[in-house]
C-alpha cells in the first residue's frame, strides 16, 4: 500500500521531484502530521523545490502556518537531505549552501524537521509544483 501511495505522489501532474517530509520530536502524533501537511502543501516550498533552492525560509513560514503553539526556532533542526541547514534559531554552522543545492538535483528530496518536545512524528509525501503542472491545468477546461 505505501508503494501505491508513493506511486500516486511520482505520478502527480508535472511533478519532476518527489518529497519526504520527516517531522520529529512533537508532543503527538496530530500536531506532527499537522506540521509536515503545512510544509507539503505549501505552494512556495514545492516551487523553491523545483527550482532547486534551498530556501529554508520558506519551510519554516509554512510550518508557522500550523499554528502550533509550542513549537519555536529555538527548538528546530532542519536538514535537507539529511544535509544540516538550520539548528537551534540561526542558520547551521555545518551549512553548505551548494552542497545543499546539488543534492536537490536529485529526483528525491528528503525535509527533516527535528524536535525535542516529544516522541511523535509524522511523514507525509509530497511533489513539486513545476510549469508543466502549471501547462497541464491551463490547457483545459473543468
Amino acid at each position: 500500500m505505501i508503494y501505491l501511495a508513493k506511486e500516486v505522489v511520482r505520478d502527480g501532474e508535472g511533478a519532476s521531484k518527489f518529497i519526504t517530509i520527516n517531522v520529529q520530536g512533537l508532543r503527538n502524533t496530530q500536531d506532527a502530521k499537522k506540521a509536515a501537511l503545512c510544509i507539503a502543501n505549501s505552494n512556495l516550498v514545492k516551487t523553491a523545490l523545483f527550482a532547486e533552492d534551498p530556501n529554508w525560509g520558506r519551510v519554516v513560514s509554512a510550518l508557522g502556518n500550523s499554528n502550533i503553539s509550542y513549537i519555536d526556532c529555538k527548538d528546530l533542526n532542519l536538514k535537507i537531505n539529511n544535509l544540516a541547514v538550520f539548528e537551534n534559531n540561526s542558520i547551521s554552522d555545518q551549512y553548505d549552501e551548494e552542497a545543499v543545492k546539488r543534492s536537490m538535483k536529485d529526483k528525491n528530496i528528503e525535509i527533516s524537521l527535528i524536535f525535542s518536545h516529544g516522541k511523535s512524528n509524522a511523514t507525509v509525501w509530497t511533489s513539486d509544483l513545476t510549469y508543466n503542472y502549471v501547462k497541464i491545468n491551463a490547457e483545459y477546461r473543468s
